[in-house]
């Protein structure tokens, strides 16, 4: 005779270990990350006050027909955030986590808000973003703030010309993001297409801000022509949304385009 079997009265996965030792932690839910996040974007708020000092200059260069970048400049720029909201901080942690993102770009440190939630999701799937910055007190402070926040490791920061900096790089990129002087999106982009992976996600803000000036570049990424499918979201400023599908070649294989930057573009502003 068998025994007979007694059904169990434990609910079902009682023994399975808890949830929060299952699912992945999200680095941007940690105490340092949401801490700095907070405190940044806090002080970013503050930015209309900053840019009270520059309506004089701002008005003068307007009537002399002036680009933006040539009446804030820089220096004169080194002190404000000019940051992407929270909003939008969430949706590049989401879009990066989404597509498994290793490799990440960022065209534009500044104190390193994007740069957080960028390197918050490069570290929960074990990669690292490489992003650059020319003012020399803003690259200095967003290292401190992506240390205090313990994300520094996830990081590679660099000082300089964007097209010097990222010349040279990681190769396979998942995922770039573009929020610097937007004369240079465009150079930028055609500089790292090469070596994006079919499926990098390029996300670029300003769209509505810089309609005219990033017209260059969204024409680029919305023609059909040059590998890429692209649709503005209304969040903040404009998010330009784009993926890359490859350009198909004769034998139908799919492959990145060849580089074209280096004489078309050696006259671009830095």
């Amino acid at each position: 005779m068998h025994p007979v079997e007694t059904p169990s009265s434990e609910e079902p996965g009682a023994h399975a270990p808890p949830a929060s030792s299952r699912m992945p932690r999200s680095s941007l839910r940690s105490a340092p990350v949401s801490r700095v996040l907070e405190r940044l974007h806090a002080s970013a708020r503050k930015d209309a006050y900053r840019f009270l000092r520059l309506v004089p200059a701002f008005v003068l260069g307007t009537l002399r027909g002036l680009k933006f970048q040539e009446i804030v400049t820089v220096e004169a720029a080194r002190t404000i955030y000019m940051p992407i909201s929270r909003e939008q901080g969430e949706l590049l942690y989401l879009v990066a986590r989404s597509i498994r993102a290793r490799t990440l770009v960022e065209f534009g440190t500044s104190f390193g808000i994007s740069t957080a939630y960028l390197a918050a999701a490069a570290r929960d799937e074990g990669g690292r973003v490489v992003s650059t910055e020319l003012e020399p007190g803003k690259h200095a402070a967003a290292r401190a703030n992506l240390a205090e926040a313990g994300l520094l490791a996830s990081c590679d920061l660099r000082l300089g010309d964007a097209m010097e900096t990222l010349r040279e790089g990681p190769r396979d990129i998942d995922l770039v993001f573009l929020d610097g002087w937007k004369d240079l999106y465009l150079p930028v982009l055609k500089m790292l297409q090469p070596r994006l992976s079919v499926g990098a996600v390029v996300l670029a803000d300003n769209i509505f801000t810089f309609e005219k000036a990033l017209r260059p570049f969204v024409d680029h990424v919305r023609s059909g022509e040059n590998g890429f499918v692209s649709a503005t979201i209304p969040l903040g400023a404009g998010l330009e949304y784009a993926v890359y599908t490859g350009v198909a070649s004769r034998d139908g294989e799919t492959q990145s385009p060849p580089s074209s930057f280096g004489s078309s573009l050696s006259s671009s502003p830095a």
